[in-house]
């Protein structure tokens, strides 16, 4: 049932996915200033929180696609939308990810749901909030998605609902998308920032880490299985896409959840449109926009407001138990967007 019609029409100066995807982080400039927390892992690591706090009731958590950061420009889009709207935003900057190197072999990948579970944890017991929303982008959303799915049926009672955009849901899939020679640019560019970590990474970890011949690889089946498989427990890439893919568990979602995928998004293929689950699921929604490209979804210029931040916004809204602070009038437009 929860398939939903998009009214984006794509950015009106350019109709071609690679455009939709590269413009934003080459030419979005988003001036934000965050405050930064650190928390500490069960297992003794850390991960860095960027904050925007106006002491409001209402918090919006941000999780990162790969290689990103709070300094994305998607994520400082999102966090000056949302705060300007009242909300309070914290950014995750995942294991490696804050500009500092983690302190154990374990990084993160696309399902490091347990990471995703102690935030919300550390947060929630604070008590500073009475209404928490989510919102991932690609890696970071799948890991979300299986976080949601993971934890249906325990889920924390301040979460209210969830969006994501972008997501490589099937990741075995979305692994051979993006090894296609039309992506080749996108390939480089994460790899180059995938083997500077692994190899910081091996000067503290040598006994760990062999990472001779790093060069020679040239796809994300090959990297998963050098280093992301046997560094956090799964047999290989195979085993690691097969166990983190977020699709199978989408059907135990018990929270209202959006997921929204571009059909001209150069990294996602036909297996991560998953209309049948949505179909059947109360809670899952699936939005499936002709343009938009792979976390773009500009509507004009890179500078303007974002239709991803519109939509996340009108989406979340619906579920804000606690939007007090607008005029009343402006609700039933949040319907009408949505």
């Amino acid at each position: 049932m929860p398939i939903l019609q998009s009214n984006f029409k794509g950015n009106r100066f350019f109709k071609n996915k690679h455009v939709e995807t590269i413009l934003p982080t080459l030419f979005r400039y988003v001036s934000i200033h965050f405050k930064r927390k650190r928390i500490l892992l069960a297992d003794g690591d850390f991960l860095d929180l960027d904050w925007i706090t106006n002491s409001s009731k209402n918090l919006l958590i941000l999780f990162h696609g790969l290689e990103g950061s709070s300094q994305s420009q998607y994520i400082k889009g999102f966090s000056k939308y949302f705060s300007e709207r009242n909300f309070d935003v914290c950014v995750v900057n995942f294991r490696g990810c804050s500009g500092e190197m983690n302190l154990k072999l374990r990084s993160y990948h696309s399902g490091a749901s347990d990471d995703i579970s102690e935030v919300i944890n550390q947060i929630s017991s604070d008590n500073l909030y009475e209404s928490i929303f989510l919102c991932g982008f690609s890696l970071g959303g799948n890991a979300l998605l299986k976080y949601l799915g993971e934890e249906s049926v325990n889920i924390n009672l301040k979460i209210k609902s969830a969006a994501t955009f972008s997501v490589p849901v099937d990741l075995a899939a979305s692994s051979k998308a993006l090894a296609k020679g039309s992506n080749k640019i996108y390939m480089h560019r994460f790899l180059k920032s995938m083997n500077k970590k692994i190899l910081k990474k091996a000067k503290l970890f040598s006994e760990k880490l062999n990472t001779e011949g790093i060069e020679k690889i040239k796809t994300f089946a090959d990297w998963d299985s050098r280093f992301t498989a046997p560094i956090h427990g799964f047999i290989d890439s195979t085993d690691y896409y097969q166990k983190c893919s977020s699709k199978q568990f989408l059907h135990q979602i018990k929270i209202p959840t959006l997921l929204v995928n571009a059909l001209n998004d150069p990294f996602l293929s036909e297996e991560c449109f998953p209309f049948e689950i949505a179909k059947k699921s109360e809670y899952f929604y699936l939005e499936a926009t002709q343009q938009g490209g792979h976390v773009g979804f500009s509507k004009s210029f890179p500078n303007k407001n974002y239709w991803s931040e519109e939509r996340a916004f009108a989406f979340l809204s619906k579920y804000f138990y606690s939007f007090i602070n607008f005029p009343l009038v402006m609700s039933p437009l949040l319907f009408l967007i949505s």
